[in-house]
Formats: C-alpha cells, sequence, structure tokens
C-alpha cells in the first residue's frame, strides 16, 4: 500500500513505496505475458484520463491498465472539453468528483497542477506529466526495465543524454534512481542542463564518452522544439553531431548495456536507428512496463482508498 492517495511525484515518495510498486508491476508483467489480461482489482471503479497535452504511451497505458482491471475508463481531451469555454482545472476536478469518478490519471503543461488538483478533490490523482517538472509513471517504468534487465537498480551508472533543461522524465528518474542507489549521469550542451541539477544528485558529465563510460543504462531524450523559443543549439543536425548518441559509443559503456528512451524518438537524432533497433535496445520493452507499472500504481491507490477513503 502506498501512503498517499495520489501519486504526483516521486520527489516525495519512499525507496520502500517505489521497490512495492516496481514488484507488483513485475507480477502484472509476467501475467500478461501468460496470456492473462483480465483482472477485478478495479471492478466498479472508474478512471478518468484528463489530457491537456498529445500523448501516445501514456494516455493509452493508462486506458489500458484501467481496462485490464476491470475499471470503467474515461477518456477526457482537453481540446473537445468544457475548457474550451473557460471552465478551470479545479472546477474540472470538481465535476468529475461530483461523477463519483475514483482516479484522474492527468497530464498538464503547467507545472504542479497534478499536486494542485490532487489538494482540491478527494479523487486520486496520478501525474501523467506536468510541463518540465515531474512524470513519475515514466521513471517508474524505467526503473523497472533497469531492474528486470540487472536484478538490482542498486550500484547502476544511468546515463541520460538529451534535453535534459525540458524533460520531466530525467527530474523524476533522477529522483527515483538516487533513491534506489542507481548513479545518474546526464549530458547535454550546457544551454540544455538546469542550473543547481547538479545540487538535487546528478553528475553532469564534460562528455557524451564520460557519460556513457561504464553505464548500464544509456537513455536518450527527446528535443523538445515545442518547449524551447530558440537559440538553445544551432540545429538539429549540429545536436546530433556532437550531443547525439552514436554506434561507436556503445562498447565505451559497461558488458550488457542497455538503450532506453521514453518515446517519441527523433531517429537520427538523439540516437542512431541501429540502436534503436539494436539487440541492447529496450525501448519497445518500456512500452510494456509502463502499462504494467500504471496498473501497479493504480492497484495500490486502490488499496490505500479501500484502507482510508
Amino acid at each position: 500500500m502506498l501512503n498517499s492517495k495520489d501519486l504526483t511525484g516521486l520527489r516525495n515518495i519512499s525507496s520502500g513505496e517505489i521497490d512495492e510498486i516496481l514488484s507488483l508491476a513485475s507480477e502484472y508483467k509476467k501475467k500478461l505475458a501468460s496470456g492473462n489480461k483480465v483482472f477485478d482489482v478495479l471492478k466498479g471503479k472508474t478512471l478518468v484520463t484528463l489530457f491537456y497535452e498529445n500523448s501516445t504511451r501514456t494516455r493509452t497505458s493508462f486506458e489500458l491498465a484501467g481496462k485490464y482491471l476491470g475499471a470503467h475508463e474515461v477518456n477526457i481531451s482537453a481540446s473537445s472539453s468544457s475548457v474550451q469555454k473557460g471552465e478551470t482545472l479545479i472546477d474540472t476536478g470538481k465535476t468529475l468528483q461530483a461523477l463519483h469518478t475514483d482516479f484522474i490519471a492527468i497530464r498538464h503543461p503547467m507545472a504542479g497542477a497534478p499536486h494542485l488538483l490532487a489538494k482540491t478533490v478527494g479523487v486520486s490523482v496520478i501525474n501523467g506529466g506536468d510541463g518540465m517538472n515531474e512524470h513519475p509513471t515514466q521513471a517508474l517504468l524505467d526503473m523497472l526495465t533497469l531492474r528486470e534487465t540487472f536484478g538490482t537498480l542498486k550500484g547502476l551508472k544511468v546515463a541520460i543524454l538529451g534535453d535534459i533543461k525540458h524533460s520531466r522524465v530525467a527530474k523524476s528518474n533522477l529522483f527515483g534512481l538516487s533513491k534506489m542507489g542507481a548513479e545518474v549521469w546526464v549530458y547535454a550542451p550546457r544551454t540544455l542542463i538546469p542550473s543547481g541539477f547538479a545540487k538535487l544528485g546528478a553528475h553532469v558529465a564534460s562528455s557524451r564518452e564520460e557519460a556513457v563510460r561504464g553505464a548500464n543504462g544509456v537513455m536518450g531524450l527527446r528535443i523538445q522544439l515545442e518547449r524551447q523559443s530558440g537559440g538553445l543549439f544551432p540545429s538539429l543536425s549540429e545536436y546530433s553531431r556532437f550531443y547525439g548518441v552514436k554506434d561507436e559509443m556503445l562498447p565505451l559503456a559497461a558488458d550488457g548495456a542497455i538503450i532506453m528512451h521514453p518515446g517519441p524518438v527523433n531517429r537520427g537524432i538523439e540516437l542512431t536507428p541501429s540502436l534503436i533497433d539494436g539487440d541492447n535496445s529496450r525501448i519497445e520493452d518500456q512500452v510494456t512496463s509502463g502499462l504494467c507499472v500504471r496498473m501497479a500504481v493504480l492497484t495500490l491507490l486502490n488499496e490505500y482508498r479501500r484502507a482510508h477513503i
């Protein structure tokens, strides 16, 4: 059981809670692999996916997680909701609560939006990404992928290369992996590394080679042009040449190192196509891990609700 009705981030969650989520997600992964996709854990419950930004993997996996667990699932897109008429997030939340919703998975462009919603309603709120702040379930699925590959997270070196400044994925991974005993190394143009990131526990590498050398997991991050005002690097081709992960860098990593990416991937920019599609890639497995992590989170939040609400 988790220690809150919500999962809004990994910064304030304990290592024990992370371990519980990952262990249950691993169990769900085995059951799904055996062909079992019918569970009654959330029978009679309602999950609403409330997305103010576009998504494929996160949104679909939340929807399938709810359905596989037996919940009624409702999808709300901001572009077709009363948000277009001026309705506030708080009023939207109160409306969903009045409809006896049990869980809301929310993605919002403003940092802190899930936290605000969680404080306003008695519904369990799950952060599906808030601005440049956090994306906890993405980091959890990354950790699940790493733990299933290496058996543990303690002592691993994970290199994250790409748009660190605008990445909620990088921040949640830093919080989560550090708590589980892993080292997080980052590399990007200086303009794409936020000030103070090292104070949060990250190792800021001086080169791609330093970041990748000895790494167990090498993660590329998408260049988020939609969040940039421009001028942070010369061009995508320049970025790929000097900051992208190339085939010849893989031998620098630890034996058995895996390639990761939260998706969607800009092929040839953050990672070469041969790395994306190669034997070391776990990018597709990350997607499966995401489904199982979200099933685990919903299950554990439901246990909390049964005990406290």
